[in-house]
């Protein structure tokens, strides 16, 4: 069978209408606008505000979790599919169904959301990786966020909470890490936060303690990405949580507020944890987070 490339199909809309933007691995665009001088703007100018949001599909789903805390709350429209034989396929109904109408529109493994009023774009994947396709898909996104001139790449990811080594058992379990291309403003916001940079580890530990780098069990594609972000250029922000399998609805609500004090897509109502996080509206879906109820017929 034929290896089919990945592409990006995206409706935005510009100057009053809507523009239809499909990107190849290849690196090609097809832009259609009723409007065609605006085409050019489409290519490069229109996105260099925009940021792109994606999760890490890692330890106990957070990421994952979190955007879909995302796109529930600010109720972000989807405006195309991201196609690629990377990921597991899968289809089911609307995640964020709010009425009997459109809980019948069906979702796939990769879809992409946009909010031009918070210059937002958010990649929501939906299924696990196949295996050996992390870095084909790594590069894909990485070739589409430079092609395009977005602002940066934002990943919302997770690592295992036993895997920490002792300076990270103390204080936040929040982390970020920045490409070093990315916005000094950025980081000294970051730095204000409730979090912390991600500690680097000995590679070899007993053996050569002056060699460090990144160590982020459980965490998907992160380590990936952001290697390779840095290599190629390209402005990453990742933010990350520590956590342990199970229910982990409170770490994405930590998480998602964590990302809110910095980019600010929601109002900050009080600075208790528990009133803050009241904030985020509840998928639907997540009523099946653990399955559906117990029978009846069992008792």
């Amino acid at each position: 069978m034929a290896n089919r490339s990945e592409k990006m199909t995206m409706m935005w809309p510009l100057g009053g209408a809507v523009v239809e933007v499909i990107y190849s691995s290849s690196g090609s665009y097809m832009c259609q606008h009723s409007n065609s001088a605006s085409l050019e703007r489409c290519q490069l100018s229109f996105w260099e505000s925009v940021s792109v949001m994606t999760p890490a599909v890692s330890v106990g789903n957070v990421g994952q979790l979190a955007v879909d805390l995302i796109i529930s709350t600010l109720d972000i429209s989807k405006v195309g599919y991201f196609y690629t034989d990377c990921l597991v396929p899968m289809t089911g109904n609307n995640p964020y169904a709010t009425t009997e109408e459109n809980a019948t529109e069906l979702c796939i493994n990769a879809e992409v959301y946009a909010l031009p009023s918070k210059e937002l774009v958010v990649l929501q994947l939906r299924s696990p990786f196949i295996k050996n396709k992390y870095r084909p898909f790594c590069q894909t996104i990485l070739a589409w966020v430079k092609s395009c001139g977005f602002a940066r790449i934002v990943l919302l990811s997770s690592s295992h909470a036993y895997q920490r080594n002792d300076q990270q058992l103390h204080g936040t379990s929040l982390r970020y890490l920045l490409s070093s291309v990315v916005e000094k403003t950025i980081e000294s916001t970051l730095k204000k936060l409730n979090g912390k940079e991600l500690e680097q580890v000995a590679a070899f530990p007993g053996v050569n303690d002056d060699e460090k780098v990144f160590h982020i069990p459980g965490g998907g594609i992160t380590k990936l990405l952001f290697t390779e972000s840095c290599s190629k250029g390209i402005p990453m922000v990742v933010l990350l949580k520590f956590c342990s399998e199970g229910d982990n609805i409170p770490d994405a609500l930590t998480l998602a507020d964590y990302l809110n004090e910095w980019l600010h897509l929601t109002a900050t109502q009080n600075e208790s944890s528990s009133i803050k996080s009241s904030r985020w509206k509840i998928p639907s879906s997540w009523k099946l987070l653990f399955g559906s109820g117990l029978p009846p017929a069992l008792f």
